[in-house]
């Protein structure tokens, strides 16, 4: 979910792919990569199921450090600020392994097929795999936006090849998204030119493979949410975002998703019972839910009430997340260091909010939150004027 802010296009090949993507959405990804492995096995000339292990190699990472949370439940960080991932030399290894199977197999057989769309497809999507790969894990920028428009020039031919092949819009959906966000300097890079990006069209786009796509309309469906969100479109984001909920019942960074949504709508009872809901099921240790550190949960709820300025209970469920003896991830930890100096703020309580600020630059050094709370040391956090808190959809 939420990269350069993307879940390339998979398929569903077979019944072990199948499988493995029940498992991938519901954020399984042990099991999904296990299922993977099997339909890889089956058919090892196969591009797909190995661009499906790469994906889950990827995401997994993304999950254990937070930073899936933090783009699709904050939705507010800048596509050139992202913190790094730090991959095991092994999972390192066997993703760029996967990626030159896929790369190895497809060009050979687009030498002897040029118009092949299937391998042109799954090109496409190893190269947006890589490209991902390099922004989160090297911050490779260039190199990254490179992998990223070769993978839109493959899918661009799928789709004059074949216009019927809605899942093949999604990286131009995606592509055309995130260029129309770059900042110019970076437009007129060289293997750029010619893509102006337009991020309306690209939701647009997005929005069509999502209600046709046969293999992409959920990667179409979560990338909506998490950019409408962005795009302070709520509204639009909710009905997708509760079909995704149905779908996928043990995924809970959905619920979390959902509680910011409502919180962004102004609907605080609502935001309130998606938490509740998370904290419910986790207490009858149900699948999807049981492993869910009791931080994560304590943080949802208080940043809900730190919107709607219920912040002493704010502060005590912030207490909460920093004082847990458990390792928090980065994500988690620098929010809630950043939102207890914020809460200290509003209190007038400057010395400790400048401890926090403190410990949230300390906690992840690169993190956005962390560069946010450096300018809080010198100037104080206010409120921005004129808004309801609960309804301010910053997010994070």
């Amino acid at each position: 979910m939420i990269a350069i802010l993307t879940t390339f296009p998979l398929g569903a090949e077979q019944t072990y792919a199948e499988q493995g993507f029940d498992h991938f959405y519901n954020l399984e990804y042990d099991q999904a990569l296990a299922n993977f492995k099997k339909a890889a096995a089956q058919d090892p000339e196969a591009p797909g199921p190995r661009n499906h292990i790469a994906q889950t190699l990827l995401y997994r990472e993304m999950y254990r450090n937070g930073s899936l949370e933090s783009e699709l439940v904050s939705g507010s960080n800048p596509f050139l600020r992202r913190q790094k991932l730090n991959p095991s030399p092994e999972v390192h290894k066997e993703f760029h392994e996967e990626i030159q199977k896929v790369l190895d197999i497809t060009n050979a057989r687009l030498a002897r097929k040029p118009d092949d769309t299937d391998a042109l497809y799954n090109r496409g999507v190893a190269y947006g795999l890589r490209a991902n790969y390099n922004f989160l894990v090297h911050k490779a920028w260039r190199e990254s936006l490179r992998d990223a428009t070769a993978a839109r020039k493959d899918e661009n031919r799928v789709t004059e090849l074949d216009p019927s092949n809605y899942d093949a819009q999604l990286i131009e959906g995606v592509h055309d998204y995130i260029v129309g966000s770059l900042p110019w300097a970076w437009r007129m890079l060289g293997f750029l030119v010619g893509f102006h990006g337009d991020k309306e069209r690209g939701l647009t786009t997005l929005a069509e493979v999502a209600r046709k796509g046969k293999h992409n309309k959920i990667d179409a469906e979560v990338l909506l949410c998490a950019l409408y969100r962005r795009e302070r479109r709520p509204k639009q984001a909710l009905p997708l975002l509760e079909d995704l909920v149905r779908r996928f019942p043990r995924n809970s960074l959905l619920l979390f998703e959902e509680a910011q949504m409502y919180s962004d709508l102004g609907n605080e009872a609502r935001a309130v019972a998606a938490v509740e809901k998370v904290a419910e099921m986790k207490r009858k240790g149900l699948p999807g839910f049981a492993d869910i550190p009791w931080e994560k949960i304590n943080f949802q709820f208080g940043n809900i009430q730190f919107w709607y300025n219920d912040l002493d209970r704010a502060l005590e469920s912030m207490k909460r997340v920093t004082a847990s003896g458990n390792e928090l991830d980065l994500n988690t930890g620098v929010l809630a260091w950043m939102r207890m100096g914020q809460i200290y703020d509003l209190t007038k309580r400057r010395k400790q909010a400048v401890e926090a600020y403190k410990r949230a630059v300390n906690f992840a050094p690169e993190a956005e939150a962390a560069k946010e709370s450096r300018g809080y040391l010198s100037s104080p956090y206010h409120r921005q004027a004129g808004k309801r808190s609960g309804a301010d959809s910053k997010g994070t």
